[in-house]
């Protein structure tokens, strides 16, 4: 890595590490006159007139991932070299986040990726990203994996972060709302679903209060909210992460559902709870014959539980 403290940076990268001790990479555009075309490199990029490192920083990560991360430590400097190069010199941050990298969206590039310091020696990287990140490997290196004998008292061997939805069940008149997903959506294209959003840095009642409005425009206060049904799936996608599924109901709200996100979503609709569409998110529809029925958690995708046996 070719550090230097000479002249002030230009630029601005960040490394953000996971849990697991992997990296979020970024894949570059292939056909662009860009610096490091179709590589895979850091999230980043230059400040704006008046803008300070520090807010740069945190602006990018914002525009380019959606994502509003706490903690932002400066790391070091590389320089970067090669044609359509205008940054020179960069700061590098470090953040933590452990959410899913396939549910960020991606405003510039292809996508974005988590990836351990061993498969990046498979990839085509930025050369200045590959060298700053085996620095940090170098000097923080990842954790064990539960249940190896360093890691004694954290928990169970095979232990993994399950990913947090929060879902909002409104109901009125006998029918329910539910939101028709975009056709292009990465999960559920043009299938019915949920008002729903992944768990950040927040409480899950916290989550769903800023889905509601974000998405639909639709007020609801915490204290309204009480928990009805959980689900806990794992779909057959290669790499899937376990998640559980938490469904509030609110005893009240205010406002009518409109179209806020368009990418996302197309239409809010109210459906009668006998008669819920199709096509339509598996899980939600279990979640409301859960909370219909008045039980309190759901399973899909799991093996079935073998019970114990034993003698006498």
């Amino acid at each position: 890595m070719n550090t230097s403290t000479s002249s002030q940076p230009a630029s601005t990268a960040v490394l953000i590490v996971n849990g697991r001790g992997d990296y979020l990479l970024h894949l570059r555009d292939a056909h662009k006159p860009i610096c490091d075309p179709g590589t895979w490199s850091l999230v980043g990029g230059g400040p704006e007139p008046g803008e300070t490192l520090d807010e740069a920083i945190e602006r990018e990560i914002l525009e380019e991932t959606g994502l509003v991360l706490s903690g932002i430590t400066p790391y070091t400097t590389v320089q970067a070299h090669g044609p359509n190069v205008t940054e020179g010199h960069i700061q590098v941050y470090t953040a933590r986040w452990d959410g899913v990298a396939h549910d960020l969206p991606v405003s510039e590039g292809i996508m974005f990726a988590w990836f351990d310091i061993a498969t990046m020696e498979q990839l085509v990287m930025c050369s200045w990203a590959h060298d700053v990140i085996e620095a940090h490997h170098s000097e923080y290196p990842a954790p064990p994996l539960p249940g190896s004998p360093d890691d004694a008292g954290q928990g169970g061997a095979g232990a993994v972060k399950n990913v947090i939805g929060a879902h909002l069940f409104l109901e009125r008149d006998g029918r329910t709302l539910l939101g028709r997903r975009h056709p292009d959506a990465e999960f559920a294209g043009g299938v019915w679903h949920a008002l729903a959003g992944h768990v950040e840095w927040e409480s899950v009642r916290a989550c769903l209060v800023r889905e509601a409005y974000e998405e639909a425009g639709i007020v609801v206060e915490p204290g309204d909210l009480t928990l009805v049904h959980t689900v806990h799936v794992l779909d057959d996608r290669k790499g899937a992460e376990p998640r559980i599924q938490l469904f509030f109901r609110a005893s009240r709200w205010f406002g009518e559902p409109e179209v806020r996100e368009p990418d996302s979503c197309t239409a809010w609709q109210w459906w009668p709870l006998d008669g819920l569409p199709e096509p339509m998110v598996r899980y939600t529809r279990a979640a409301i014959d859960g909370i219909l029925t008045g039980t309190a958690y759901t399973e899909l995708g799991w093996a079935p539980a073998v019970p114990a046996t034993g003698g006498r």
